[in-house]
């Protein structure tokens, strides 16, 4: 595959408010475009809790992340302790596949990776609203970090990386940050960043 085929991420830009709201928790679909912050030490299985943030410092959720049963799991609450849902990779496939399961262990969604060069993921859902089967289309930069994710031709968030530091470097907290489009469920977009970190980690070769 020639250069030619690199995707380019779009520039930032505002993001068009989607409806009906999309997502599997519509309370947390709010009304204008919200940036989430994501510090890369959340994505350690140290058991420790992080919080997403927003832009502005505010704790939006939390996120638990555990080594278990040769499984990686990460487990996604609200600020009172509430599990929203969990995310855990399937064993045992050709492609990565990343499931979603709520409190209940029942299926909520899932992303699995596509062959290509680059990242590209594949998002699937009901959403909650009106029950619609929902695929999303993740396509990333291998180099820079950054991906579009798209409802059809639309991008309705924006995932990027903050170039690293030194002092970033040294202490392993590289950030996301992912801007949301109003109307879009933000657990579901940072649990979408999530997969697209552990994606990228998965294709770097050994000791990168």
């Amino acid at each position: 595959m020639g250069i030619g085929s690199l995707f380019i991420p779009s520039l930032p830009k505002e993001l068009s408010p989607v409806h009906p709201p999309l997502g599997i928790h519509p309370n947390y679909a709010v009304n204008k475009p919200t940036t989430l912050v994501l510090r890369e030490k959340i994505f350690s299985f140290t058991g420790d809790d992080f919080a997403i943030k927003d832009i502005h410092g505010q704790p939006v959720i939390k996120c638990k992340g555990k080594f278990l049963s040769l499984r990686d799991r990460k487990i996604i609450s609200d600020l009172n302790g509430n599990v929203l849902f969990q995310i855990r990779d399937k064993a045992w496939t050709i492609h990565t596949i990343y499931i979603g399961e709520d409190p209940q262990g029942e299926e909520i969604f899932r992303v699995r990776k596509r062959f290509s060069f680059g990242t590209k993921l594949e998002a699937t859902f009901r959403n909650a609203v009106d029950g619609n089967e929902i695929v999303l289309t993740v396509k990333g930069d291998i180099f820079a970090y950054s991906a579009d994710v798209m409802l059809g031709e639309t991008v309705i968030a924006q995932i990027r990386k903050q170039l690293v530091d030194v002092r970033e470097y040294l202490a392993d907290t590289q950030t996301y940050f992912v801007t949301v489009a109003p109307g879009v469920d933000l657990t579901l977009m940072a649990a979408i960043c999530i997969c697209f970190d552990e994606a990228k980690h998965d294709a770097e070769p050994a000791g990168y």
